[in-house]
């Protein structure tokens, strides 16, 4: 192999062109501020697209939060052990108004 040749010089400049690509490549993808090709830096720019996202974004997730929270607070009430739904229900079935007037009816027995 000739060192001294173009096709050397060639290759060492095709490689540094394509590490710096893939460098500004990955960069990009996770959110970091590009270099230039004098080893300046670039900041992203947020359009107003990106603003809009983020605002959406950040909606949806207080959104999820208080879903998260009304699921905690049923969950609570279906598994309480006070809660006696069977025992509501037969307390309407004896009575025939519709009104539970006694729903402690595990206590009769």
């Amino acid at each position: 192999m000739d060192w001294g040749g173009p096709s050397f010089v060639i290759a060492i400049v095709a490689l540094s062109t394509a590490g710096w690509l893939i460098n500004n490549w990955i960069r990009a993808k996770h959110g970091y501020s590009l270099e230039d090709e004098w080893g300046g830096k670039t900041e992203r720019s947020d359009s107003a697209e990106t603003k809009r996202l983020r605002e959406e974004n950040r909606e949806l997730h207080d959104k999820l939060d208080s879903m998260q929270d009304r699921m905690i607070v049923l969950e609570k009430i279906v598994t309480d052990r006070g809660y006696s739904l069977s025992d509501e229900i037969e307390a309407l079935r004896d009575t025939g108004t519709g009104v539970p007037l006694d729903i402690k009816t595990s206590e009769k027995a």
